[in-house]
């Protein structure tokens, strides 16, 4: 094949939505707490999909599936990627705490950890709670975490959407669990 190609889609090598689905998952759960944009409730779709994310916890004011808006940016992923709706965030959080999940909050607080120093262990499952685009993860939420991450940031913009963010997380996670 010819050097910087453009590969077509039958070139990708993906697998079918009935391959994918029996296929091994990243220990990672997604909690999206109150999050009001259907295209970022999408794009978190598309990216979970991509890095083979457990599942998506969809929580109080979140969109569900089906949904037009929603359809656009996951292009087909909340097909292929499990989700559960929760009226309250609390609830999702304590289940999964219940499970033994490892809560992680990508959140600017005290005492945060910068991305690329959380070191996450391949004997643990996680949940990545990622909050409401303008006031973020709820503090009763936060109260519930074992840890909490910052994506390091050097311009004057004090956070990142919650889509790039969710992206920039799980791809983290993505390279120290399994590359």
């Amino acid at each position: 094949m010819e050097r910087g190609k453009k590969l077509r889609m039958d070139e990708l090598g993906r697998p079918s939505k009935e391959g994918f689905a029996s296929s091994e998952r990243l220990p990672v759960t997604v909690v999206l707490d109150n999050v009001r944009s259907l295209h970022n409730v999408g794009s978190i779709f598309r990216t979970a999909d991509a890095f083979a994310i457990e599942s998506i916890h969809l929580c109080g004011i979140t969109a569900t599936p089906p949904n037009r808006e929603i359809n656009k940016t996951a292009l087909g992923a909340t097909e292929t990627v499990p989700w559960i709706y929760w009226e309250h965030t609390l609830q999702a959080i304590v289940h999964l705490k219940s499970l033994g999940y490892v809560i992680v909050a990508a959140e600017q607080v005290a005492g945060s950890t910068s991305l690329h120093d959380f070191i996450p262990s391949e004997e643990r499952k996680y949940v990545v709670v990622f909050g409401h685009e303008v006031h973020g993860v709820a503090q009763d939420i936060l109260d519930q975490c074992h840890h909490f991450v910052e994506i390091p940031q050097l311009g004057t913009k004090h956070s990142l959407n919650v889509s790039v963010s969710a992206g920039i997380v799980l791809w983290e996670l993505l390279r120290r669990l399994r590359f």
